[in-house]
């Protein structure tokens, strides 16, 4: 029923807003104990075991922080455990990509232009990444590279640049970037779920039996830890890229991922030596911004070197070919031709658009029906589009395309 694409819309919005919730509440505490970490002093009088401390003042009140690199000599009577905001954040992820990537396989999944698989392949094939991406990643953790931090990490870069060209080998460009975004959010999560809680406890389990813990859970720990904080920039920008058809939608888009890693890097590279008091190298800004000014260039340049725009014609998914025969469609293509097809153009004519909005184009019968649920959710039942209504669109056609969207979804159900 047409009922079902109203629900899904605000299961979808539900996810997103439990995702971005947890997600804000790990990376502000995973962002705050490595700036804390770094900072830690070393001074003469502090207690036997103690690596550094560290005098905050926040909330009206002055905190005195000690840090143990190891544990302290006995178990503490109150401890406070930082995970569920890592398992919450990658449940409410994977909730999402269920709902929008699965559940929409054929529109936001797959591109037929690229590879012609079934939607159950695809899901497979995502699903297999993510298994993938940790099982390799761990792998290398645990092998001798893992002893040199910054041989790991150059290794671990080229292994997300491969997957970066892979998935845009599988999927839609847009699915390709949020998949990449997965794959990298799900090596952080299972780090904590997988390493970094596991050895705590192992040590808060000696502590209570009254053995002496072996430093390298510690060690070992905080190297995962490191990656992590590396990592959050990028997942950020993967997470919002699909917002950005100019970041997804384009030839070098796995180039650009390649480019958004670094950039992470970079960024984060300051703020760790500045917390560290190590200095302020303003030499990574200019870097940043070099590579962003070449992320730029590079989401425009085959059309500039070829004279050929990069945009793939939307393949029609089998689940949307109904509504181009709904006896509602002539009068709905006339008006998408009028009310919105300015903008979602391959060549937009809208003063000021350059880029089809989110990579959507509604210039023929196909792209049209094959977008008929973001139409019906974005201009009939609410007034999201057209932007400020520039185009005048009235109440009765936005009927019109409730009655087009309601009246061929429920003639598939009969």
């Amino acid at each position: 029923m047409y009922e079902y694409a109203i629900a899904w819309e605000w299961l979808a919005f539900a996810a997103r807003w439990f995702h971005v919730v947890t997600a804000i509440a790990w990376i502000g505490s995973s962002f705050y104990f490595i700036a804390l970490d770094l900072g830690l002093v070393k001074r003469p009088h502090l207690p036997p075991g103690a690596y550094g401390e560290e005098w905050q003042v926040h909330g009206g009140g002055f905190y005195h922080i000690q840090k143990y690199l190891v544990a302290p000599a006995q178990m503490p009577e109150h401890l406070t455990w930082f995970k569920y905001e890592s398992y919450f954040t990658w449940i409410s992820g994977f909730l999402m990509l269920c709902i929008v990537y699965y559940g929409g396989a054929d529109l936001f999944l797959i591109d037929r232009h690229v590879l012609d698989i079934s939607p159950p392949v695809a899901i497979l094939i995502s699903l297999a990444s993510l298994a993938f991406g940790w099982i390799v990643y761990d792998l290398l953790c645990k092998s001798p590279l893992g002893r040199n931090t910054w041989g790991l990490m150059a290794v671990l870069y080229v292994v997300l640049v491969f997957m970066a060209w892979g998935y845009t080998q599988l999927f839609t460009g847009r699915a390709a970037f949020l998949h990449l975004g997965a794959f990298t959010a799900t090596i952080m999560s299972a780090n904590v779920f997988m390493i970094i809680i596991p050895n705590q406890k192992i040590v808060v389990a000696d502590l209570i039996a009254g053995r002496t813990p072996e430093p390298k859970y510690g060690q070992i720990a905080k190297q995962r830890s490191l990656h992590n904080n590396y990592l959050t920039l990028p997942v950020i920008f993967f997470m919002l890229s699909n917002h950005y058809p100019l970041a997804f939608g384009t030839a070098f888009n796995w180039v650009i991922a390649a480019l958004v890693f670094l950039m992470g890097v970079t960024i984060r590279h300051w703020f760790n030596t500045t917390h560290a008091r190590k200095g302020r190298p303003t030499w990574t800004w200019i870097v940043t911004v070099i590579l962003f000014i070449l992320i730029m260039w590079l989401s425009t340049a085959p059309k500039l070197l070829t004279g050929e725009t990069d945009a793939h014609a939307t393949a029609v998914a089998p689940a949307f070919q109904k509504f181009a025969g709904d006896p509602h469609f002539p009068a709905v293509k006339q008006l998408v031709s009028t009310r919105c097809s300015m903008c979602h153009a391959a060549e937009p004519a809208y003063e000021g658009v350059v880029r089809p909005p989110k990579g959507v184009m509604l210039e023929n019968d196909e792209e049209i029906a094959a977008h008929a649920r973001e139409i019906y959710i974005q201009a009939g039942r609410s007034h999201a589009m057209p932007p400020g209504n520039v185009t005048d669109i009235t109440p009765d056609e936005r009927r019109l395309l409730v009655a087009w969207f309601e009246s061929a979804v429920e003639g598939k159900k009969q």
